[in-house]
């Protein structure tokens, strides 16, 4: 197999040294390389980014996680391997745009969701960048199966995703846009995928569909 690429768009406050991308790297073997990078939490500047990742990569496969996933979604004509998509978060971040409004609340969510040092994506919850999700979810289920798109999805969804509760993650708004039991399966974990079903699951289901003509 010709070295094929995939692009990793991590989660929010992932970044360059997020953990599921390094496990994909230590034992996905020859032919296929994992690239991830840091983007921007604003949506806007993130698709830019995103985009000229694209265009210089050309990946075979997109692999989203978490909030990452409507990013993912949104690169059209490669299949599509989500972990733990987070379809609804937009939807809670844009209700969220008009409390940064209130003074000092910005401040208090930029210390509740710290990154952890490295290579991370910074998060800064102002109106103007909250307010753009709404968007960045209608643009990605533009590109879903129920609005006609021909692109190929599979996602992964934990038993024990603490998301799940609140609808954030959520399988019912998986099946509404993307299909059945054929286009999903749900494996006995977190929402942060561990090491074992990233090796049992997530990278031969990559490697399954990098194989395909």
């Amino acid at each position: 197999m010709d070295n094929k690429i995939v692009l990793y768009i991590h989660g929010m406050g992932g970044g360059g040294d997020s953990r599921i991308p390094s496990i994909l790297r230590e034992h996905i073997g020859p032919g296929v390389s994992v690239i991830v990078r840091t983007y921007s939490f604003d949506p806007e500047i993130a698709w830019g980014q995103i985009s000229s990742w694209v265009d210089e990569l050309r990946p075979a496969l997109v692999v989203g996680e978490s909030l990452g996933s409507l990013n993912a979604i949104r690169i059209k004509g490669v299949p599509h391997v989500l972990v733990s998509p987070s379809l609804n978060a937009p939807l809670y971040l844009g209700y969220l745009a008009f409390l940064a409004l209130i003074p000092g609340v910005t401040w208090l969510f930029d210390r509740i969701y710290r990154p952890k040092e490295g290579d991370r994506q910074r998060l800064h919850f102002t109106f103007s960048t909250l307010r753009k999700y709404r968007a960045l979810r209608r643009a990605a289920l533009a590109n879903s199966p129920s609005s006609g798109s021909g692109d190929s999805f599979f996602a992964f969804f934990g038993t024990r995703d603490h998301y799940r509760r609140s609808g954030i993650v959520s399988i019912r708004t998986w099946r509404r846009h993307f299909g059945g039991e054929d286009t999903y399966r749900v494996y006995d974990g977190t929402h942060f995928m561990e090491e074992e079903y990233v090796i049992s699951l997530l990278m031969p289901k990559i490697r399954s569909l990098l194989s395909e003509p």
